[in-house]
């Protein structure tokens, strides 16, 4: 892209963040939340009220272009007809390999990411050089903690981006976090999952959190000693629910009301991490993308709240529909079960 667009729209990130956001228009419409099944790992698509689409990750390479097509029936079944924002949280395979198949099927506005790869690996190399390959011709944004990203009808608040984080309490927040204290130390990690692209995206009282893969030392750096981040509504359990993750000062601090799992049969969900998220106080319900076959039974949700309970699967999603007063509605693609939690 020519650095001028790139200076342009870099400065319209900016200052989304460095002002009050613009009022959205007058509608009807819910946010839109689909929690796409690629397999153990991300694509997680939002479409706000006034239209606009945020898509958080693209899923594996290969695969016959499967996660990209299921992405794309989910914009189908949003109504949508492109993907005004991806944002890429980092450069792992199962993040950011769908790029290449996706850019293929649908049009895409703007690519974000946090900027350069900074994981030495070989495979993760070559999935950046990939990804800079697809997006060539696109418009694209690095970002930065703080920002926001410009989608009408909801804000959307970068928290944290290559291995820094905000450091400054976002509104209603900064409260001495009590769990601190018995959080164990966690070690540096210096893989790409340090530099997850982070976001809290609000729609009203309605408050939803996604930190990609962001590991525990991370963590615990925006939720000690005082959390940063205040509650949410909605958590997707980190890093697919990994242990790597999901510190107990972190989670148990967001007071989520629900939680979502995006694990694979096979990957992430593990027993350690579930127990944080389903014992985390006041949390009212966990829901999980599949079915955790390496775990236990004790484990795993019950089936009326698991997308895929089969590792063969058709690669069900859960929705949720998100209103401005805070109240939300999670259905199972697979059952059409539906549960609302009310605004508090």
């Amino acid at each position: 892209m020519r650095p001028v667009l790139t200076a342009i729209l870099s400065l319209c990130f900016c200052l989304v963040a460095t002002s009050s956001p613009c009022p959205a228009a007058a509608s009807s419409k819910s946010l839109q939340i689909y929690f796409i099944d690629v397999e153990g790992g991300q694509a997680t698509l939002l479409v706000s009220p006034s239209g606009e689409s945020l898509l958080i990750d693209t899923g594996w390479p290969g695969y016959e272009g499967r996660d990209a097509d299921r992405i794309i029936a989910a914009a189908h079944q949003a109504s949508i007809k492109q993907l005004d924002y991806v944002l890429i949280t980092h450069y792992h395979r199962d993040h950011v390999g769908g790029v290449p198949q996706l850019v293929d099927g649908i049009k895409i506005g703007t690519f974000v990411d946090h900027g350069p790869n900074l994981e030495d690996s070989e495979v993760t190399r070559a999935d950046y050089a990939a990804y800079e390959k697809a997006i060539a011709g696109h418009a694209h944004v690095v970002v930065k903690p703080g920002w926001g990203i410009p989608i009408k009808g909801m804000e959307v608040k970068v928290l944290s981006a290559a291995g820094d984080h905000i450091t400054s309490p976002l509104p209603g927040a900064g409260e001495a976090n009590s769990y601190c204290a018995s959080e164990p130390a966690a070690a540096t990690d210096s893989t790409e999952n340090a530099r997850s692209v982070g976001v809290l995206i609000t729609y009203g009282r309605f408050r939803f959190l996604d930190l990609g893969d962001l590991t525990k030392k991370k963590e615990i750096e925006i939720a000690c000693p005082n959390n940063l981040l205040g509650t949410v509504d909605l958590f997707l359990v980190t890093h697919h629910g990994a242990d790597l993750s999901n510190s107990k000062a972190m989670v148990w601090a967001l007071h989520p009301r629900v939680a979502v799992i995006d694990n694979g049969a096979r990957k992430g969900s593990s027993p350690a991490a579930w127990q944080i998220v389903h014992d985390s106080p006041g949390l009212e319900d966990l829901w999980q993308l599949h079915y955790a076959a390496e775990s236990d039974k004790d484990h795993n949700v019950s089936d009326e709240r698991i997308a895929n309970v089969k590792e063969n699967c058709e690669g069900k999603s859960i929705k949720v529909t998100a209103e401005k007063d805070g109240s939300f509605t999670v259905t199972n693609a697979r059952t059409g079960v539906q549960k609302t939690y009310t605004k508090k």
